[in-house]
């Protein structure tokens, strides 16, 4: 995957028709597809395997998070799939997060390509009195800054983070440490469900390294437009 191109369409739906075919429209123009929680609990890995057959590289999304040794198998299973990243919660601890990484490590050994392992910090839809409701000590920004530097040292290879903390986590974690952005809403985009957004030349020129974008490209009336558009924004 190029950094020329940093946009990875999350592509949002239960339905594998609509996927392949959003997959299919943006191929060449992104960088690759994000598939999550509810398209996997609808097709599972099948599905994914057919959605990624029309892509160039795939993020596979699903927020992992149990004890250690369920975490590591689930890291086997997903990575016979070959996705560029997987996301687990940082938040599971570093025993988890430690097991899913030599579970990455072992795949490879056995031939597969090696999955980069992505911590989610705090989800971008949620703010400093979310994060109070669940008995989570703020700031929002210090919570993930807690977590980023908890995924960097238990062996991740990067963190999931809104584009509010990205400077800092690049100044924090350094300059190999993938920094995977959500929230991206380019100009005239709506915030939907989303807290903590920003445009996508703020993201990059913060440090971020690939830009999740969403419903500014998968509902606009030309996808592939909408994602050259914001590669502009970019230029």
């Amino acid at each position: 995957m190029s950094r020329l191109n940093p946009i990875l369409c999350a592509i949002d739906t239960s339905d594998p028709a609509r996927a392949k075919a959003l997959a299919a429209a943006v191929r060449g123009v992104v960088a690759g597809i994000k598939l999550g929680l509810e398209f996997f609990s609808a097709n599972g890995p099948a599905g994914v395997h057919e959605v990624a057959q029309s892509s160039d590289a795939l993020f596979l999304d699903l927020k992992l998070h149990d004890i250690p040794n369920t975490v590591a198998g689930a890291v086997r299973a997903a990575a016979a799939l070959e996705p560029l990243l997987l996301t687990l919660h940082a938040a599971g601890g570093p025993a988890m997060m430690e097991a899913a990484v030599r579970a990455a490590d072992g795949v490879a050994h056995a031939g597969k390509r090696r999955v980069k392992l992505l911590g989610v910090t705090v989800l971008t839809s949620l703010d400093e009195g979310d994060l109070a409701a669940v008995g989570q000590q703020g700031p929002v920004g210090e919570q993930v800054q807690r977590l980023a530097l908890l995924a960097r040292d238990s062996g991740l290879d990067g963190v999931v983070c809104s584009p509010q903390e990205v400077a800092v986590l690049r100044e924090l974690c350094g300059p190999g440490f993938l920094l995977v952005v959500p929230g991206i809403r380019p100009a005239g985009a709506a915030a939907g469900d989303q807290k903590r957004v920003t445009g996508p030349r703020a993201a990059v020129q913060a440090g971020a390294d690939y830009l999740v974008v969403g419903r500014p490209i998968t509902e606009a009336p030309h996808p592939a437009a909408a994602a050259r558009a914001i590669l502009n924004e970019l230029r």
